[in-house]
């Protein structure tokens, strides 16, 4: 990857640019031309003064109505690393897997904490973690997706790709499907890695540092987001294109204006599945046919939650959000961690967890909104979404460490 400079006239851009370009540089790492496509991954940090960024709302005393009590804590190698990742634990049955940018893969029981394995792999850790039907995924800077064994960490198989892979690659126990970021889809075979299929869409002259996992349907589908504000469904099977609709449409002047990318986790929900993307809308599409059953205009890099005949979301300003399902109606905001880099939304409960930039995990009442309960569970901040299982809150910190909390 090599360094880019961006010239931009700040003085032409509105306020409203000004704030999202701001809070883009919490999702990227660098400005590069990646893997030796024309794409830049944007790293506005130099772009505007620091008068001009919007500073994190203040902490503000809150009566403690619930507290998260520590289950079981554990180290995951360096965590998130020096570079801008989103590298996520993930639970399959009872154990959950964890991974950090240095090359550590570690299983753990998920109630109680205890180490099962830890293998190193000898590349970076970019995207990850998938698991399921006996496999542990990862994908690395180097442009490999890799496979271990659940039970043993043993190295079943690494496989190179097109580019560097960002997010978490799926399986179904036939393929293991991943997206790399010069917006491929691509299917390898889960028993050996070999290449099925390849899906390509347009990539945009700009986007965020980050994408999306696809997910894989029981129906045979496999769906994916796309930087250019699409979403997509092909055949599980041999990749052949089933159905696309837009989130966003790009509008603006300036690159930076015309940055869509659908980067939140897919949420799958009996019949639909709900997206989310930058400067665009929350969506609700029929798997089947991609038809649209529901959506609002927002912007938000993450994922949708639900709880209490709500959808929850995150926008691009740190505002939580409860929306009642399939209506425009607003249920409650919360404003109070405006500009924190808030995480993605988890339910737990009947709370809502969302951590921010300096590692404080926000208990939301999802009743109506207030901030009911806080721990700091990272100095280091936490930015992966959590976890809720088992009666557990799952938050893994940017340094590497990995809690698992008990609602009290």
């Amino acid at each position: 990857m090599t360094e880019l400079d961006l010239e931009l006239d700040s003085a032409a851009l509105n306020k409203r640019t000004v704030v999202r370009a701001a809070m883009l540089v919490l999702l990227t790492a660098t400005l590069s031309a990646c893997a030796g496509f024309g794409a830049s991954k944007m790293n506005p940090a130099n772009w505007f003064g620091d008068d001009e960024v919007n500073p994190p709302t203040p902490l503000q005393n809150i009566a403690q109505e619930v507290e998260l009590r520590r289950a079981w804590s554990a180290s995951v190698g360096n965590g998130q690393g020096k570079i801008f990742n989103l590298i996520t634990p993930v639970l399959d049955g009872d154990k959950l897997f964890a991974a950090s940018e240095d090359g550590t893969v570690s299983a753990f029981t998920a109630v109680d904490g205890e180490l099962l394995w830890r293998e190193r792999l000898d590349d970076a850790i970019t995207g990850g973690v998938g698991a399921g039907r006996g496999l542990v995924l990862v994908g690395t800077e180097a442009a490999e997706v890799v496979a271990l064994d659940q039970d043993s960490g043993e190295l079943l198989w690494a496989m190179p790709v097109s580019s560097e892979v960002l997010s978490a690659p799926k399986t179904n126990g036939d393929i293991v499907v991943t997206q790399t970021v010069d917006e491929k889809l691509i299917a390898l075979e889960a028993s050996d890695g070999t290449q099925r299929w390849t899906y390509e869409t347009t990539l945009p002259a700009l986007t965020l540092r980050g994408s999306s996992s696809p997910v894989i349907t029981n129906n045979g589908k496999v769906i994916a987001g796309f930087s250019n504000g699409t979403l997509v469904a092909v055949e599980a099977d041999d990749g052949v294109w089933s159905w696309e609709e837009r989130v966003a449409v790009p509008e603006g002047q300036y690159d930076i204006d015309r940055v869509i990318d659908i980067d939140g986790q897919l949420l799958l929900d009996g019949s639909r599945v709900l997206a989310s993307s930058y400067q665009g809308n929350l969506m609700a599409l029929d798997i089947n046919t991609g038809r649209i059953v529901w959506g609002r205009e927002a912007s938000s890099y993450h994922g949708l939650e639900r709880g209490f005949g709500n959808l929850y979301f995150v926008d691009d300003e740190g505002v939580v959000t409860a929306i009642r399902d399939n209506s425009d109606d607003v249920v409650w905001e919360n404003t109070d961690l405006k500009y924190r880099q808030v995480s993605a939304p988890r339910a737990i409960g009947n709370y809502l967890a969302v951590a921010d930039f300096e590692g404080y995990v926000h208990l939301i009442s999802q009743i109506d909104g207030h901030i009911a309960g806080r721990i700091k569970a990272d100095g280091d901040g936490v930015r992966a979404s959590m976890l809720s299982a088992n009666s557990l809150l799952y938050v893994y910190g940017n340094s590497g460490k990995l809690i698992a909390y008990r609602l009290n």
